[in-house]
């Protein structure tokens, strides 16, 4: 990298770190910083694709270019309609990587697509049913729900099967676990306010637990679909850690036999209590979680190859 004082920017990409990038032999640090700068510096750009061009992948890339170039002219000659990848639209803000586009293209598809607005239908139900219908177990069933609300919305922001751009985040250095870490912690931070906030102004029954005891419990399980993710896919692990907490909070009430509304939302109070309530209850969820958090850490490296063939 070179910095001369006359640059506008702190530093320039010099032609050795253009070729081992090109040949993929650059540090991530080096590619993150390198794909970064690019956006903003057109010489450094430049120079970053002539090497690329001249590289070993450069004739793939070429005919790459000009089957889409092709694709794209043969659609709107077509009478396509322009603005859409693979079916999504999306705007030129977001192709270009600025102001809101890239706020929303780095924030995921959970984000952008169904899973917000079945947080927000679920929390306006409970709502509805508690204050409109004065349905008891509205809280209750809520707190069930929540601690798989974020799982959920991690499944959908990573992965060929909810990212129609996915092959682009697979192939750059930044689309590894950075770039699914900072999806996930946008799914936090729009599910957790909505639904802790909601059950905070649900009528609570006897026995149901404190709004704010699914936190760590939610916490432990996206962690946790994360680590178990970097063996199976953010998808299955899901799948597989939502069924665990489903069994965990169904089948001992079930096992009881008690039916009806008011038995049946009460025996899931009380197991609901057995899962989140009490100190050491909850000391566990903070240790699984550190643990999951500790296990990620160390298959971090996974996600740098996952789902790119």
């Amino acid at each position: 990298m070179s910095s001369p004082d006359t640059a506008p920017y702190p530093w320039h990409v010099d032609g050795a770190l253009a070729a081992r990038y090109a040949s993929g032999g650059a540090a991530e640090k080096d590619a993150w910083s390198l794909e970064k700068h690019v956006e903003v510096c057109g010489a450094c750009a430049a120079r970053v694709s002539a090497a690329v061009r001249g590289s070993a992948a450069g004739p793939a890339l070429a005919d790459v270019r000009s089957a889409v170039l092709g694709a794209a002219r043969a659609s709107r000659a077509a009478g396509g309609r322009p603005g859409t990848f693979r079916g999504t639209p999306y705007s030129r803000w977001a192709v270009r990587g600025r102001g809101a586009g890239r706020i929303l293209w780095t924030a995921g598809p959970a984000l952008r697509g169904p899973w917000v607005v079945a947080v927000v239908l679920v929390v306006l139900g409970a709502a509805g049913l508690a204050h409109g219908a004065g349905f008891t177990g509205a809280r209750t069933a809520l707190l069930a729900l929540a601690p798989v609300v974020p799982v959920a919305g991690v499944a959908m922001s990573h992965g060929r099967h909810a990212d129609p751009m996915h092959e682009i985040v697979a192939s750059a250095p930044s689309g590894g676990l950075r770039l699914l870490l900072i999806r996930t912690a946008a799914v936090l931070l729009a599910g957790v306010p909505l639904l802790t906030g909601a059950e905070a102004l649900l009528p609570a029954g006897d026995g149901v637990p404190g709004a704010a005891t699914w936190l760590l419990p939610g916490l432990a399980l996206t962690l946790g679909s994360l680590a178990l993710g970097s063996y199976v896919g953010c998808r299955a692990a899901a799948a597989v850690l939502g069924a665990v907490w489903a069994c965990a909070v169904l089948l001992p009430v079930a096992a009881a036999g008690r039916s009806g509304g008011p038995y049946l939302f009460g025996a899931l109070s009380e197991q609901l209590s057995h899962l989140v309530s009490g100190s050491s209850v909850q000391s566990g969820w903070a240790a699984a979680a550190s643990l999951c958090a500790g296990l990620l850490a160390l298959r971090r490296h996974s996600f740098d190859r996952m789902e790119k063939a």
